[in-house]
């Protein structure tokens, strides 16, 4: 070669060979939108992978914090019925009151039952002695209640009877069992300065087990009643104060009494602070964490469908389209089964049997990923076949069959390595589609289940339009990570695509 022939290593002359895989990297970085979906995906996958591996807080982990809140304390009623109470040793039933209180209404003074003959006399007002023929007493009826003093025993029958009877009458002592009771103005029964009980009108009864209602509680609550007050404070033996609230319920006329206390209870919807960037769930959760779990989750889950569809796709679709004939015909007709079997109905079914079954949570997770795989391969199987059938009968594939090399290995070693850019391109664009597939079930509640979290069940959270237009933070970042990552697949299957393409331009 003469001197003036020799071309220098920089010298723009030179023809340029680029291999197969580069000349696909060059188209391929030469879109701007697929380089930008590639660097979204980037960032999504270590948001996912490795931000859970740095956040001090696991996905389930939960925080509480200290809130004031109103319970239901006690419900208070006002007596307007007759009550009644029974003398020791005999028995006044059910049948027997409503006999006396036809009489009463009739304003007649002695009433019969079974051939007994029984009579009433009004000891005072809403007072009444109900005894028979002979004159034995038998009960009281009455209207105001005769309380039993705090850490004291039930009254005998003797002394509630003459205590209500010094009561109504305005008397301000009585004896009962040779013994002499003092009652003084505020209804108290006093023996020897002790006081044993008292006369009220209310009913007070407590709405927690356990609870024992104090006769001062009781007559600080009757004072906030008859002052027709909506709450009052009260400090209880140990000197801590605290709320009540009364309300009335005219359809019941029940006053509700609740009290309110502090209590330690999950921080649910606190609002974004340095402790919790993203706030907090309704499971008192930080937010950014679930987050990234469940980017982890969506993403794995995508992954995984799609490589089960791509392997039955393959193997499918490859056995298709080299053998042919009848093969090929039952082959074919089974994805045209697939393609005519309604995936969603199925999906929900099987999601609301898995929740009557209860399957755990993991368990569930697997269970999803096989049923997209298996509803979803049919699509890539014809793909597969289709290449296969124009790219079997080309010279390449005669030599392998003139070498006698195996039939699997045709297949498989030099028939489906030709076909790997079109399904490059399918996964990547099919990835997006599984995501939303899973976020859409999760979000319908059948999909990943509690207390794993996907981007679906973190949406799904947001039941209820107050909390939708309330707690931005809950669902927002969710929906913007389902877009970032699915719009990232799709920009970087467009961009395959156009790379893998034989025509585009250099």
């Amino acid at each position: 070669m003469s001197e003036e022939n020799k071309y220098s290593l920089n010298d723009d002359r030179r023809v340029k060979v680029l291999s197969p895989g580069a000349l696909v990297a060059k188209r391929f970085f030469r879109n701007r939108l697929a380089v930008l979906g590639l660097i979204m995906l980037i960032v999504m996958f270590l948001f996912s992978f490795v931000g859970g591996l740095v956040m001090p807080y696991g996905q389930d982990e939960q925080f509480y914090t200290y809130t004031y809140l109103e319970k239901e304390y006690v419900g208070v009623t006002r007596n307007d019925d007759l009550r009644y109470a029974v003398a020791d040793g005999q028995e006044f039933p059910t049948i027997l009151q409503a006999q006396f209180l036809l009489a009463l209404g009739k304003n007649k003074t002695e009433f019969e039952y079974k051939d007994i003959s029984y009579a009433y006399a009004q000891e005072g007002e809403d007072l009444y002695a109900i005894s028979t023929a002979d004159g034995t007493l038998l009960a009281i009826a009455y209207k105001d209640i005769v309380n039993a003093a705090d850490q004291m025993d039930e009254l005998p029958f003797n002394v509630k009877h003459e205590a209500l009877k010094a009561y109504v009458n305005g008397e301000g002592s009585f004896s009962a069992d040779g013994t002499d009771y003092t009652l003084d103005g505020d209804g108290n029964i006093i023996e020897d300065n002790l006081v044993l009980g008292y006369i009220s009108r209310f009913v007070v009864a407590s709405k927690e087990n356990g609870v024992e209602i104090t006769r001062d509680f009781k007559e600080r609550l009757e004072e906030a009643l008859e002052a027709d007050t909506d709450e009052f404070v009260y400090a209880d033996a140990g000197g801590e104060e605290h709320t009540y609230a009364i309300s009335y319920d005219a359809s019941t006329k029940v006053w509700s009494v609740k009290q309110e206390t502090e209590t330690y209870v999950y921080d649910t919807y606190s609002r974004p602070s340095k402790a919790h960037p993203l706030g907090t769930d309704n499971n008192g959760m930080d937010m950014l964490v679930r987050l990234m779990y469940g980017g982890r989750v969506s993403l794995i889950i995508g992954f995984i469908v799609v490589i089960i569809e791509t392997t039955l796709g393959v193997i499918m679709g490859g056995i298709s389209g080299y053998f042919g004939g009848w093969v090929d015909n039952l082959i074919m007709r089974l994805v045209d089964i697939f393609y005519c079997i309604p995936s969603m109905p199925i999906i929900i079914i099987l999601g609301a049997a898995m929740d009557n079954m209860n399957v755990d949570s993991q368990l569930r997770m697997l269970y999803l990923m096989l049923i997209l795989g298996v509803l979803g391969w049919a699509g890539i199987a014809r793909l597969v076949r289709g290449q296969i059938l124009s790219l079997r009968e080309q010279e390449f594939m005669t030599a392998t069959e003139a070498c006698g090399i195996r039939v699997s290995r045709r297949i498989f070693r030099h028939l489906i390595p030709n076909v790997i850019p079109q399904l490059i391109v399918s996964c990547t664009m099919g990835l997006g589609s599984v995501i939303l597939t899973e976020a859409t079930l999760s979000f319908l509640g059948l999909g990943v289940k509690f207390p794993f979290a996907s981007w679906g069940n973190i949406i799904s959270d947001v039941n209820n339009s107050y909390v939708m237009t309330t707690f931005w933070f809950i669902w927002i970042p969710a929906g913007v990570c389902l877009l970032i990552t699915v719009l990232g697949f799709n920009f970087v299957g467009d961009g395959l695509r156009d790379a893998f393409d034989p025509k585009m331009k250099r």
